[in-house]
């Protein structure tokens, strides 16, 4: 049997998870990565604060660019951190729609721009 909550202590649960991202003296970031982190192709800082909770969902600011890719490769996955290089969020999904992470290609070289278009967490 799935676990349920009850929708209030799902927005309490992903403003906590807001809160964390934001925590720090600076912005967290989205880094981008190819499966299972071989790589890290760009790292895009978060607007301060980073998004916004509507119910169960964390909805973060975008669009949000690095303006250098650090690796070429394929985006395979995401994670978040904060402004003090701690892990919030992880195993989030990358793609060009239907994922949590939405960019206009998943194909990245070294050097070029890398836009997320927009992002969302939601809570299960």
């Amino acid at each position: 049997m799935a676990v349920v909550y009850a929708a209030a202590l799902k927005t309490t649960r992903m403003t906590s998870v807001r809160d964390a991202i934001d925590a720090g003296a600076g912005a967290g970031f989205i880094e981008i990565g190819t499966a299972g982190f071989g790589t890290v192709l760009a790292t895009i800082a978060l607007a301060d604060p980073c998004g916004s909770i509507s119910g169960s969902v964390l909805t973060f600011t975008m669009p949000r660019s690095d303006t250098s890719a650090d690796a070429s490769g394929t985006a395979a996955e995401a994670r978040i951190k904060d402004s003090n290089n701690n892990v919030i969020v992880s195993g989030l999904t990358v793609g060009t729609s239907a994922a949590d992470v939405v960019m206009n290609s998943v194909a990245i070289s070294a050097g070029q721009t890398v836009t997320v278009n927009s992002a969302t967490i939601t809570h299960g």
